[in-house]
C-alpha cells in the first residue's frame, strides 16, 4: 500500500475550506451558519478481525485495519463538507473527529466542526 492509502484531507481547490483552528489566517468570518457533523458506522469484517487478531499476538501494525480507518474518517469529512455545503457555508471552523465504539459490532465515526461563510480580508 502506497502513503496516500494512509492519508486524508481537501485538495487545494477545494470549496468548502476545513480547518482545525478557530480562524483562518487572512480571512474575515461574515456568518456564523452553526454546527456540522459527518457521520459515519462502519464494522470489521470477519477476515480482517482474525487477521488483526493473529496480527496482534506477534505485533506489529494492522495495515487492513488501519486503511479502513482511514476510508471511515475520509468518508466522515465528505459527509461533513456536504452537510456544510448544503447550508450555504464555505468553511468549517473547529473541526474534530470523534471514534467510539458501537455497540461491539462496529466503529462509529463522526466529524464535526461550526460551518461558516468565510471572506479574504
Amino acid at each position: 500500500m502506497s502513503i496516500e492509502d494512509y492519508g486524508g484531507g481537501q485538495s487545494p481547490q477545494a470549496d468548502v475550506l476545513v480547518v482545525t483552528t478557530n480562524d483562518v489566517p487572512g480571512h474575515t468570518v461574515q456568518q456564523v451558519i452553526g454546527e456540522v457533523f459527518g457521520l459515519t458506522v462502519r464494522s470489521r469484517h470477519l477476515g480482517s478481525q482474525i487477521g488483526a487478531g493473529l496480527k496482534s499476538m506477534i505485533g506489529g501494525e494492522l495495515k487492513g485495519l488501519t486503511k479502513t480507518l482511514v476510508e471511515t474518517r475520509n468518508q466522515a469529512m465528505d459527509r461533513l463538507i456536504e452537510q456544510a455545503r448544503a447550508r450555504g457555508a464555505n468553511g468549517v471552523l473547529a473541526m474534530r473527529f470523534d471514534v467510539t465504539e458501537a455497540a461491539d459490532i462496529g466503529t462509529e465515526v463522526c466529524a464535526y466542526g461550526t460551518a461558516v461563510v468565510i471572506s479574504k480580508a
